[in-house]
């Protein structure tokens, strides 16, 4: 039997540690999918919601960032790891939701269903952080992905005109949906007409449809 020893098995533990992180990384924790259908059952509703609710044609002043198109997720993903993309995720949505409500009067029909998204949405977010280990959160994050965090961490007053977008809440509300599908997609891989919201195909073809 051939002993190794000792600073071959701790590298081969680090090694080990190192692989089961990447792995942990690139997947969904199974814990993170009851919070996202119970979020994904709030979404279901925001036609009512965000559409019917608001003027034909209300749009909303975003950052250019927080239009986080299933376009961007399918260029990035080449380079960066799926972990990073959600978290990335739940900034650009925390910024989103927070918009939303911000415009609406409190009065308004849709506030206490945006208010309820955004409970079940940080839910989603405190379920993210506690299943994976403190570490990977204190890694250096790629350069991609730190591009877009410190443009959206920036102060308002600062961001370009350029940078500014107008979009319509049910727009946000779909892209939201959408993304969610994507990044998460093994929380959703058992539901019943399942859309492969990855698929470069799949937003070519909504792409074409608003032209």
């Amino acid at each position: 039997m051939v002993q190794l020893s000792p600073p071959v098995c701790l590298l081969g533990g680090l090694l080990g540690l190192f692989l089961l992180v990447s792995v942990q990384m690139d997947q969904t924790p199974a814990s993170m999918c009851t919070p996202l259908k119970t979020l994904n059952y709030s979404l279901s509703h925001r036609q009512r919601y965000m559409k019917h609710n608001f003027p034909i044609n209300y749009t909303i002043r975003v950052h250019s960032y927080e239009v986080f198109k299933l376009s961007n997720i399918s260029k990035m993903r080449l380079q960066v790891e799926g972990f990073f993309l959600q978290r990335l995720w739940f900034l650009v949505n925390q910024g989103v939701l927070k918009k939303i409500i911000r415009v609406m009067p409190l009065k308004h029909p849709s506030r206490p269903y945006a208010a309820e998204l955004e409970r079940r949405f940080k839910d989603a977010e405190g379920v993210f952080v506690q299943s994976h280990p403190t570490e990977v959160f204190l890694q250096e994050l790629p350069e991609t992905i730190q591009e877009a965090w410190d443009h959206l961490t920036e102060e308002p007053d600062r961001v370009l005109e350029s940078r500014w977008r107008f979009v319509s809440p049910i727009d946000l509300m779909d892209i939201f949906c959408h993304t969610m599908h994507c990044l998460f997609r093994e929380c959703f891989d058992d539901t019943e007409q399942q859309q492969n919201y990855c698929s470069a195909s799949y937003w070519r073809k909504g792409k074409k449809k608003k032209k």
